[in-house]
This record gives structure tokens, sequence and C-alpha cells, in this order.
């Protein structure tokens, strides 16, 4: 068997641990682990194992994940972004479909400081989910439209998988963060729309709600967003002037909200703790991902099959535009079945060269590939957003109905990554212009 059909079978063979349902970081490392003992002999992949997670792990900008990370779960566990809902309530309540819009909007809003999808659904599940319900909103709209509004906090900086792609693909993370922006903003008001036409179209989704809040409420209602507006302030502000790089804005961000918290005074010891071992815990989960991948990076570049592959694709003589409507076909797939971190990891040390070869921008790939990550996060049969959102409302709404939700807000995700595929510039217009 030659190098190139052992990588390859190395790659069959994860496809299979993985459709078994083994943890997908194990996954990659016993295969990768495997391979390089094939190949090379047990003395390189003994080495391989001792130094490759080193190397990944000592980057320096993916220490900017825990922090992140603690930024967000610290906002969470802290309360700082409960105002954000209660903002966007009164002030939307004359717009159609006011709640689920202010849900759209409050996710938005909580993106900026968390970076993950499912710690946006989560929070604002809570908050948002039983308000909507008890206005006599359609349950599928309720939870459909806060399913969805979660995947904008993956989008919209910082981003937990904008950052790790920058590691792997070697592009810069603030010109990711840039980039990210105008995707985010792009998707949180195609949202708004299709809540509002729908809304429009039939009204019973969203009865209209009779009380009308004072100008001075209104008013008041916006003091409670300044943590989330302070942090954004710091972070960005920070960020973009060039007072500190995007590795070190996760811990500014991180100790600013900690300061914030505590003088709110709604940081307890028991809530500062949950922060921290959900920090942990999350970035734990990400490294072992993180280091199987590195690893089967080295097994495929040292079998060969990954340049046979990417070789193969480009020598087809196809029109780039047709290979990146491949790839694409090939994550909407790959979203029905594996979470996101997962999925990217596994296919980066393939379609990488594969998108480097056609003469689109890795920067611009990198902001499409989180876009089709996330759309992968509220696709059935694994939509994790979906079983996030099931969880905060329990028996009230089954989990059909939050699927049968999001089925318009997917078409318009798909509309969404069609005109941001279409028109590149949307996503490279504020790196180029500030990056």
């Amino acid at each position: 068997m030659s190098d190139v059909q052992i990588g390859l079978s190395g790659l069959g063979l994860l496809l299979v641990f993985i459709a078994l349902r083994i943890p997908i970081g194990i996954s990659l490392i016993g295969v990768s682990f495997g391979g390089l003992w094939v190949l090379m002999g047990w003395k390189v992949a003994w080495g391989s194992l001792g130094l490759l997670p080193f190397q990944f792990a000592a980057n320096w900008v993916l220490s900017s994940v825990p922090m992140f990370l603690l930024l967000g779960f610290v906002c969470y566990h802290g309360q700082l972004t409960q105002g954000l809902f209660r903002a966007a309530r009164v002030w939307l309540e004359r717009v159609p479909g006011g709640l689920a819009v202010a849900a759209v909007m409050g996710s938005a809003g909580f993106a900026a400081v968390s970076g993950s999808s499912i710690a946006c659904s989560a929070t604002m599940g809570r908050i948002a989910i039983p308000e909507m319900l008890k206005a006599r909103y359609h349950p599928e709209l309720a939870t459909g439209s806060v399913a969805v509004a979660g995947t904008i906090g993956a989008l919209i900086p910082p981003s937990i998988i904008l950052i790790l792609y920058g590691v792997v693909a070697q592009v810069p993370v603030t010109g990711l963060f840039l980039g990210g922006i105008a995707a985010g903003l792009i998707t949180a008001l195609g949202y708004v729309l299709v809540i509002m036409i729908r809304v429009k179209l039939n009204p019973a989704l969203a009865p209209d709600v009779a009380i009308r809040t004072p100008a001075s409420e209104r008013i008041a209602a916006l003091k409670d967003t300044w943590p989330v507006i302070l942090l954004m302030i710091g972070i960005f502000g920070g960020l973009f002037s060039g007072v500190f790089t995007a590795t070190e804005a996760g811990a500014v961000g991180a100790l600013m909200a900690v300061v914030i918290a505590l003088a709110k005074g709604t940081l307890t010891r028991a809530r500062f703790s949950a922060a921290i071992v959900d920090t942990v815990l999350t970035t734990s989960t990400l490294i072992i991902i993180g280091i199987g991948a590195t690893l089967l990076t080295r097994f495929l570049a040292l079998s060969g099959s990954a340049d046979y592959l990417s070789e193969q694709v480009l020598a087809l003589g196809a029109d780039p535009v047709l290979i990146m409507a491949g790839v694409v076909i090939v994550y909407l797939l790959l979203g029905l079945f594996l979470e996101p971190v997962g999925a990217m990891l596994l296919t980066l040390p393939i379609v990488l060269p594969i998108v480097d070869g056609t003469g689109f921008g890795l920067l611009w790939f990198g902001v499409i590939l989180t876009k089709l990550l996330e759309i992968g996060m509220i696709t059935p049969p694994v939509g994790m957003n979906v079983f996030v959102i099931k969880s905060v409302v329990g028996d009230l709404v089954r989990t059909s109905a939050i699927f049968r939700g999001i089925l318009w807000f997917l078409v318009m995700d798909l509309a969404v990554l069609a005109l941001l595929m279409l028109v590149p510039e949307l996503i490279m217009y504020l790196p180029t212009r500030f990056g």
C-alpha cells in the first residue's frame, strides 16, 4: 500500500469512527497516531504525539480563546446582558414582532462580548422566550427566532471559530474580526426582515402588545445596557486603534467584565466559580480537538494524501466558482452531523489548499466558512442551538416545533450566504480599509 493510500484509508477510518459517535477529538488523535505509526514507525508517531500538542497549545494567538470564553461566561453568569433585551423590547414594541426582533438585536449585542453561538442562544432563550410566550407569540416563532439569533454569536467578534480558523489558516485574526462584523450585521438584519414579513402576513404569530412604554421609561431602559456598551468600547476601541492586539483583547475584556460585574454586585463567588469551570471545560474540549487536527495535518502531509486530493480537485479544471459551490455543499452536509469546531478542524487540512488554489482569499473564506458552520447549528438532526432552546423551554414546546420555527430563517441564511459569496466586497471592505 502506497503512502497516499494509507492516508486515504486513514481518512475513511476517521469517518467510520465519527459515524459510530466516537468523540471527534479522540477519533482525530487515534487515527492520526496510528497512521503516523504505519507510515513512519512508532518513534515518529510517539515523537509527534509529544511535540505537536505542545506546538499547538503554545501558539500565542490561541491564548486568547480561554480569555474570550471567560469574558462570555462572566457576562452570562454575572447577568451583564439582561439589560440589552429589556432596552430592545421597549424601543421595538411598535415594530411587528417586536419581542422577536428585540431577541435578535439582543443576541447581536451579546455576540459582541461572548463569541459563542450556544451562549447567545442559552442567554437570550432564558430572557426572551418566556416574555414572548407570555405575550401569546406563536411558540414556533418565539423559539425559532432565538435559536437562529444565537448563530450571530460566531460571526460578530470576538468569535472563537474565527480565532481557531486564523490559527490554522495563518490569517490575521483582526482581519477576520473585521470581516465578520459585516456578515453578522447582515445576518441580523435578514432575521429581522423575516420576522417582520411573517408577522405582517400572519398577525396571529405575534399579537400586538397593547402596553406602550412612556418615553421616559424607554430612555431609562438604555441605562441598563451600559455594561455591554462599555465592554464593546473597551475591547473594540483598543483593538482597532492598535492599543492592544486581538490576543490581548481577550484578557482585557475578561478583566473588564469581572470588574464591571463586581461593581454591579452581580458576580458572586459561586457565579464566578461557575464561569471558571465552564471556561476550563470548553477550552479543554477545543484544545483536544485542535491537537487531533494538528496530528491529522501532519499525517496527511507526510502521506501526501492532502496534496493528492487538492491536486485531483484542481486538475478537474472546473470553474473556481463551481469548486467553491462544491465546498459549500460539503460543509452544509457536514453541518447536519458534526459540531462546528470539529467539522472545521477536520476538513481544513484538505480544504485550505483547494480554496487557495482557486484564487479565493483565505480571509474571505474564513468568514464564509463560519457562516456555513453556524447554519449547521440550526439544521437537523444535530442542530445544537435547537437543543439548547429545548433545554430552556422544557415541555412547553416540542423539538419538532422549534425546527419548524427555524425553516424561514434558514432560507434567509442561504440567501445571505449567497449574497456574501457573490459580493465578496461586503466582507472584505473593513479588513481592506482598517486591517
